[in-house]
């Protein structure tokens, strides 16, 4: 079977905050603390829930440093995407989901400057300040 089918799409859809980190996937890659952050909800029950999606295959994780960046994969099924696809629809139509979007844009900077080792919620690669920051300090000293 190539993909995710509709049973595993439908098992992972049927909880609020399983659609809420998806919703804010589908704006760029964000990090566990990033999630923490925006759904206020402690890092147990974010992990718990990424963990069910990533065992799914709805989201990929990649490690940076300390950090597991969390993204929808590359080549989404045909039901993932049209599935995808109808959840922005009706995100767009719901209050949480557009707060959760809203705290994110109004998050993004902080998140860059606080947590400049993780990933950028502006869907930049992962990892690239840690290596502009390294390059930085070896022609320093």
């Amino acid at each position: 079977m190539g993909g995710v089918d509709l049973i595993a799409i439908y098992q992972c859809f049927c909880d609020q905050t399983r659609l809420r980190i998806l919703n804010l996937l589908s704006r760029g890659p964000l990090c566990v603390c990033h999630f923490q952050e925006i759904l206020t909800q402690p890092q147990v029950k974010i992990s718990k829930h990424l963990s069910y999606l990533r065992a799914h295959g709805l989201v990929v994780a990649t490690r940076e440093a300390n950090w597991m960046i969390y993204r929808l994969p590359p080549k989404p099924s045909r039901e993932l995407k049209a599935n995808l696809a109808c959840l922005q629809d009706c995100a767009r139509e719901n209050e949480i989901f557009r707060k959760d979007v809203e705290k994110m844009r109004k998050l993004r900077s902080q998140f860059e400057s606080s947590s400049p080792l993780c990933c950028s919620p502006q869907g930049g690669k992962p990892g690239s300040k840690l290596k502009r920051k390294a390059s930085a300090r070896s022609s320093v000293g």
